[in-house]
């Protein structure tokens, strides 16, 4: 895997032999100055290949959100490298990563995190337009909404929607774009147990139907084993 200093220029669709997975090596991540400094993430190696569903376990404080961080170009790592497409986006500029976020990332979090004015259609429509992707290169919002369950709530807002609900349009609105990276933050941590593995065996299925490489950091053991791996993470260091 070669690194290059800018991003590709045309999508790349699921399936192409082209299309590469998440790739972290060596990455260490120090956080706070002095006395105070602490290493959150500690020579961390991670390979997840498209189409793979790993979840990150691990107590409070060992360093899984600093790693969703870094491998979602949100945070600098000291050093290792972080690659897409063979692209050390660790040490792109902030203009390239800014770029990587749009495209080639999507981000699940806890709550849904919908914007409360927009219909759940509305919600995978301004995602396209944030990222700049064409319709053409995404996926058609009311038939991502089929595929999660949701077509019938396609003119729903947020507040109109149910927990599980509101996290389903998450899910949709982090695919619609085509990414090749999805990162996933406790998707289930205010859902009740039916719910939850609801939710986790959706992420399985949309994971290994778009080709992406997942990442979800969870605290719920009762839903890993919709996982295709299941990794732990203690004081920065990752182990399988």
């Amino acid at each position: 895997m070669s690194a290059h200093s800018t991003l590709p220029e045309q999508p790349v669709r699921p399936g192409d032999p082209a299309r590469e997975g998440l790739l972290l090596e060596g990455v260490t991540l120090r956080l706070g100055d002095g006395d105070a400094m602490v290493t959150a993430l500690d020579d961390v190696h991670l390979a997840v290949a498209p189409g793979e569903l790993v979840a990150i376990v691990g107590p409070s404080g060992a360093g899984k959100s600093s790693l969703l961080a870094v491998a979602g170009a949100l945070t600098t790592p000291d050093s290792g490298r972080v690659l897409l497409h063979g692209v050390d986006v660790a040490r792109a500029s902030a203009r390239e990563k800014t770029r990587h976020r749009r495209e080639k990332i999507g981000f699940v979090f806890q709550s849904g995190n919908l914007i409360p004015a927009l219909t759940s259609a509305d919600q995978l429509r301004f995602a396209l337009d944030v990222a700049g992707v064409r319709p053409q290169d995404g996926y058609a919002p009311l038939d991502l909404l089929e595929r999660v369950g949701m077509a019938h709530r396609a003119g729903h807002r947020p507040h109109q929607l149910s927990g599980g609900e509101r996290q389903r349009i998450g899910i949709a609105r982090a695919l619609v774009t085509r990414p090749a990276v999805l990162l996933v933050d406790e998707p289930t941590a205010a859902l009740d147990r039916a719910r939850s593995h609801e939710i986790v065996e959706l992420l399985a299925r949309e994971t290994h139907e778009s080709a992406v490489a997942t990442v979800m950091v969870t605290h719920d053991h009762d839903v890993l084993g919709h996982c295709d791996r299941v990794l732990e993470m203690v004081d920065g260091k990752l182990s399988g």
